[in-house]
This record gives C-alpha cells, structure tokens and sequence, in this order.
C-alpha cells in the first residue's frame, strides 16, 4: 500500500495579497474611467452631429463658381435661418447636390443684367465689390425677369463660369430649397473668421 505524502501549500504572503488587491483594484478603476470616457465621447459626437445637421451645417466649397469670396477646398459653416438679404451667401439644395451662391433678389424684386454683366435690381445697379469682373455668363433667361413669390434670384460671384439663376437650368430657387445662410470659415486656417456677406 502506498503511503500518501502531504506536500506543504505555499500560502501567498500578506504583500502579494496586497499586491493583487491593488491590481485587481486598478484594473476596475481603469475600466470604470475608459467606460465613462467612451459614454462622454458618445454623447458628445451625438451632440456633434446633432448641431451640424439642424442648426450650423458644415460643407467644403467644391470648385470656382463663388471665387475670389470661397475658394476650392475652404471649409465654411452655415447658419440655419429663413431671413435673406441682397447680397447673402447661401447654401441650397438642387438635383441632390448642394450649390451656394450669392442672393442678387428676392421674392417680387425685377432683374435685368446689360450685356457687359452689370446687375440691375429693381432698375438700380447694384454695387458688387466680391466680384472681380462683370460678365453675363450662361444666361437663357429673358430680362427683366420678376423673381416669384418664395424664391430668390442667386448668382456665383465668379460670374463668367458660375451656372446659376441666369440659367433655366437651375433658375430661381425656392426658399424650401434653401440649406442655410454662409456665415463662417473654419478652413485653412490662416483665413478662419466670418466671411463678409456684401
């Protein structure tokens, strides 16, 4: 018969008792924190998407149609309004893009642009320092043209390229169209601030 033996159990000693309990101790804190970290983060990018898309819009300017005022590339923020005045930079909507251009007229002002580009709003030429040459551009519309109720007449400030409310294509653009008011640019950096309206 064989004899059974006891071997001794090695009891860990009071310091890595200590040792394990601070570990273990650690460990729950740091999950507690990355948990209420990751909660912040979430409710935050919430908030962030949130504001963007009701109350300040952000879109990037994609080609040459409103230079020398918004160039290529630029990051702006627009406010969310229904308040339009000559001279405004708005944002609008149309075939599932996103335009901005600036508001020459609104709802019952007459139009009419001469064949050198000079702009006439209600039989006043209107005074335009955004823009760096006059030009008719792409126009097919007939002149004097009265803008319909809830619409405004909007035209790209780089007038020899921009298509626009001169164009049937696009024209006038109605006021449930329009995604918001231009106000703000936050890129590059060295051009950050408002941007001047008129």
């Amino acid at each position: 018969m064989a004899k059974r033996t006891n071997s001794p159990v090695s009891l860990p000693t009071m310091e890595q008792v200590e040792r394990e309990r601070r570990r273990i101790k650690h460990k729950e804190a740091y999950l507690r924190a990355l948990s209420s970290t990751v909660g912040v983060l979430a409710v935050v990018a919430a908030l962030a998407v949130l504001i963007s898309s009701l109350l300040l819009p952000v879109m990037q300017i994609s080609g040459d149609s409103m230079e020398p005022t918004l160039k290529d590339g630029e990051i702006i923020v627009l406010v969310k309004t229904d308040r339009f005045e000559t001279g405004d930079l708005c944002s609008f909507s149309w075939n599932n893009r996103t335009l901005i251009k600036r508001i020459i007229g609104g709802p019952g002002d007459w139009i009419e642009i001469d064949e050198y580009g000079t702009v006439f709003v209600n039989q006043v030429p209107l005074e335009e320092p955004y823009i760096t040459e006059k030009s008719l551009g792409e126009c097919d519309i007939k002149f004097p043209y009265q803008v319909p109720d809830n619409h405004y007449f909007a035209l790209g400030d780089h007038r020899a390229t921009s298509i626009d409310s001169r164009s049937t294509v696009i024209g006038s653009v109605n006021k449930d169209q329009i995604i918001g008011k231009v106000m703000f640019r936050i890129w590059p950096l060295n051009e950050i601030g408002f941007i001047k309206q008129s």
